[in-house]
């Protein structure tokens, strides 16, 4: 947060993303449970009881060791509730044996490589005159803008997505806590 001065719309593009000076024995909370930095991506989601839907997503798409990797990582994940509020049975459907394949290209569309902190984002933002063009891992793109005090992510399906914790750091990346299921085309 150095680098921006309090006058600058990237400092508040930071600041709403959360990227705000804490001391460093402060925990961020997710889903109840303390994520640790010094844990990996999957050992502290595991934890996080907003996130179980993610986490059997992840399990059945065989994503597990490659989210335990050295990375580093950007994950955009989705809650439970941004689970929930696809159609019927979409969740079911994606989890099954078979549809694997169409699962992994939907998580490793949330994933991003690098470590995109806050303040890295809202400079990436700042310097596209308002928006960044991110590159997934599923070789798509999402695009981040400023929306009043917080950051959306747009998918190529045209669904907005807010982040709604941002910057809980891992050992292996960061994770920005989204409220909607990203979607490639």
């Amino acid at each position: 947060m150095n680098k921006f001065s309090r006058g600058t719309s990237a400092f508040l593009l930071a600041a709403a993303l959360g990227a705000v000076a804490v001391p460093a024995a402060a925990q961020v909370m997710v889903g109840g449970a303390p994520m640790l930095p010094t844990k990996d991506i999957i050992d502290n989601a595991v934890n996080s009881k907003d996130h179980t839907t993610l986490v059997a997503a992840v399990k059945a798409a065989g994503l597990v060791e490659t989210l335990k990797g050295p990375g580093p990582f950007t994950v955009f994940a989705p809650t439970n509730a941004a689970f929930n509020a696809l159609p019927a049975g979409t969740v079911d459907t994606l989890l099954k044996p078979e549809n694997k394949a169409k699962l992994t290209s939907v998580l490793t569309y949330h994933v991003v490589p690098g470590k995109w902190d806050a303040a890295a984002i809202a400079k990436m933002i700042k310097d596209g005159n308002g928006m960044a063009s991110i590159k997934t891992v599923a070789g798509g793109t999402l695009v981040a803008k400023a929306s009043g005090s917080s950051v959306t992510v747009t998918d190529e399906s045209g669904g907005v997505a807010k982040v709604t914790i941002a910057d809980v750091m891992q050992s292996n990346g960061v994770i920005h806590v989204i409220d909607k299921v990203l979607l490639p085309k």
